[in-house]
């Protein structure tokens, strides 16, 4: 089903036309729990990886054992959660015995798991040109030239300062794949089962970005902080950046303010290309696609909510902001949490 964002309330650019020049085009990818293929552009699914080409692993996590979660026991406690919560009375959740089992052997904070060698990569998410571009509004690949296909790993354990899973970004042209890997390595163990993506379909839909009030020079951000006084929805929730997993536009500054950044492997600059979102629309409701209001709506507890498809969440429910290197698109992704 195609995903529709209201417009906004209103057109910022008429209130203040120095934003006008600073429009940026998103494509948000509204993914939706199914059943993806490796030809079909997901999060969470099968990726179109060739069959002779090795699977990439984490060189920071080598066994014999972490500290962690089992994937099929994450996916199980998933399956009996949804199920449980689908034949719940109100906000009462009630489990069997054995499903009880199911759930406490997912564990809350992790044992102790043999791992043999490097952890393999966590496959996050794959994006076709073909599927990005039959949105509405046609727009470039984010891509190399000569490539039309995108696929996006990681490392499911806290990376660095600011703990966040690590990310692998590869580049294809998905004629050039021969007989792709039907049956590809998944670690044993996984640092955070947030870490570990439903399978969900893909609904690009492009939309018209602003940068956060933390981009905006002092003098505008200052009128639109007075302007915001005089009305009901505040610039930032309602009328500059998107919520949700999307790619391009301006990245969600939130906790604080922008600093330099740059490629960790030249030094150049670097431009927003993938943001990782806890959930694809907040309690405000300003960017809650129009097919998606009676789901929301509905009474009693879905799980998982309509709007955390992707059951990622990135720390307290952040975002996690991937940047590519302006001069090449080989080297390391740049990554923050927001």
């Amino acid at each position: 089903m195609h995903r529709t964002t209201p417009p906004r309330p209103v057109d910022i650019t008429e209130e203040f036309p120095d934003l006008a020049p600073l429009a940026r085009t998103a494509v948000r990818l509204h993914p939706r729990p199914g059943r993806p293929a490796v030809e079909d552009s997901s999060v969470g699914g099968p990726l179109r990886w060739p069959r002779d080409e090795p699977w990439p692993t984490c060189p920071e996590h080598v066994g014999p054992w972490h500290l962690g979660f089992a994937p099929d026991e994450v996916r199980a406690e998933r399956r009996v959660l949804t199920a449980a919560w689908a034949r719940a009375e109100g906000n009462r959740l009630i489990l069997t015995p054995q499903e009880r089992e199911v759930v406490d052997r997912a564990g809350y904070s992790g044992r102790r798991i043999p791992q043999n060698g490097p952890v393999p990569l966590l496959a996050v998410a794959q994006l076709y040109a073909r599927d990005l571009q039959a949105a509405e509004g046609d727009g470039p690949w984010p891509g190399p030239r000569a490539t039309d296909l995108l696929q996006v790993l990681w490392c499911p354990f806290d990376h660095g300062d600011d703990c966040l899973p690590r990310v692998r970004l590869v580049w294809r042209r998905a004629a050039e794949v021969g007989p792709p890997l039907t049956t590809p390595p998944e670690p044993s163990v996984i640092g955070n089962g947030n870490y570990l993506p439903g399978p969900c379909l893909l609904h690009p839909e492009r939309v018209t970005e602003y940068p956060a009030p933390h981009e905006l020079d002092e003098a505008l951000a200052e009128r639109v902080r007075a302007w915001e006084e005089e009305h009901d929805y505040l610039y930032q929730g309602a009328l500059s950046v998107a919520p949700g997993w999307k790619l391009g536009g301006w990245g969600n500054w939130s906790f604080c303010d922008p600093w330099p950044m740059e490629c960790p492997d030249c030094g150049g600059g670097v431009r927003p290309l993938l943001t990782v979102d806890s959930g694809e629309w907040d309690n405000e409701m300003h960017w809650r696609p129009v097919e998606d209001e009676a789901a929301d709506a509905a009474p009693g507890v879905v799980y998982p909510q309509p709007q955390e498809p992707t059951q990622v969440t990135i720390g307290r429910g952040c975002t996690m902001q991937v940047y590519s290197c302006e001069r090449s698109f080989g080297h390391t992704a740049l990554q923050v949490m927001q």
